[in-house]
């Protein structure tokens, strides 16, 4: 890892999502023919699927998570709602459940599945250090062969005609820096910018299955700021109060996100992309907190499990104490955001009209397309 490693960086188990029960949400205008959302990624939109995993280190299935959560704890990696949940509120519809979850058959997956696995990434390898996870490949692969042919029997329709009125939210990549590129000494001599061409366009084969599928109306997630994640700063030097190394990894990643989705559309006809750029949602919010309403930017608000108590500095204590004021606080744990800045995200995303923010059109415009 010479050249790039980041000294001590605890791997994290990351990255936006899980469902246990449908909401009592009442059908707007703004979701148009929406009938539901599938969803891929990793900690950040996972929504429940790594309880499921007997193996897996990257767990969100206790107490404080879930603490404002009307069912609580449910493998949702913040306090209350995650940006899915948000959205489907937005949209009209009920949460969407978690794949993983045997109960997630027959009229179930009529609005949609979450398939989303903390500590996945786009790489097949990535996360292999948190034990057991589904890689981005195996969630497509669990849509494909599970959850399509019974949605076609459930709804009586091909997939071809069914599937262009539900959202396709990916939300992933920031795992393949922090678990995988700045942790494997293989990739010492593959250089930043090589390694995210190559990860971008494992990315577009993804994206292109998936329209091959049928899907049309995608959503793609930026990757956060993962430099001013709490746990990726303890005794390292820092820029604005952020690491610069992985803040420049998750730029340049965006910088290609965005590119692809004008550059994939030749070879998707008819499909319609949003890109979704969290990572300046979050730094403008970590950079003036007090303008909308936040009191810290830099600590997590839980009581992070260290790894001289099992834990791996980026969780949360099973059962330990959480801050009282959740909704100032930019972080719930040492990676996550808590429900207050998802309500953020998820309105920006729904709404807004800068396209430095949702490009090249926001959510509730592809919704209605």
């Amino acid at each position: 890892m010479a050249g790039k490693a980041i000294s001590g960086l605890p791997f994290l188990c990351i990255s936006i999502l899980a469902l246990l029960s449908p909401c009592s949400c009442y059908p707007l205008e703004n979701g148009g023919d929406t009938k539901g959302m599938f969803v891929f990624g990793s900690s950040l939109v996972d929504n429940g699927n790594n309880n499921f995993l007997p193996n897996s280190l990257a767990k969100a299935n206790y107490l404080p998570y879930g603490i404002d959560f009307p069912y609580g704890p449910s493998g949702r990696f913040t306090n209350g709602k995650n940006m899915i949940d948000l959205l489907c509120e937005k949209l009209g519809l009920p949460f969407v459940p978690a794949f993983a979850d045997p109960s997630t058959r027959g009229s179930k997956i009529i609005h949609g599945v979450n398939y989303a696995s903390g500590a996945s990434g786009i790489l097949d390898d990535t996360g292999s250090l948190a034990g057991e996870v589904i890689s981005l490949n195996q969630q497509i692969k669990n849509f494909e062969e599970v959850t399509l042919p019974e949605l076609e029997g459930e709804v009586g329709k091909r997939s071809g005609e069914l599937l262009k009125n539900y959202l396709f939210v990916v939300g992933t990549g920031g795992n393949d820096y922090s678990l995988n590129y700045f942790l494997n000494p293989s990739n010492a001599n593959v250089s930043l910018e090589l390694f995210t061409a190559n990860l971008t366009n494992s990315l577009s084969g993804q994206l292109e299955k998936l329209y091959k599928l049928g899907g049309r109306k995608f959503v793609l997630m930026s990757v956060n700021p993962i430099g001013c994640y709490p746990v990726a700063k303890p005794n390292r030097p820092t820029h604005n109060g952020c690491i610069q190394a992985l803040n420049r990894a998750a730029h340049l990643f965006n910088a290609h996100l965005k590119s692809l989705v004008v550059s994939v559309k030749p070879l998707m006809p008819a499909s319609d992309f949003v890109f979704v750029n969290s990572y300046k949602i979050i730094r403008d919010l970590i950079r003036n907190p007090v303008s909308k309403g936040f009191k810290d930017a830099s600590n997590a608000c839980c009581e992070v499990a260290s790894i001289s108590e099992g834990g791996n500095g980026s969780l949360c204590k099973k059962d330990g104490r959480a801050c009282e004021d959740r909704n100032g606080h930019v972080f719930f744990d040492g990676l996550h955001p808590t429900e207050a800045v998802n309500v953020l995200i998820a309105t920006k995303a729904f709404d807004s009209n800068l396209k430095t923010e949702a490009y090249p059109i926001n959510i509730k415009q592809l919704a209605m397309h």
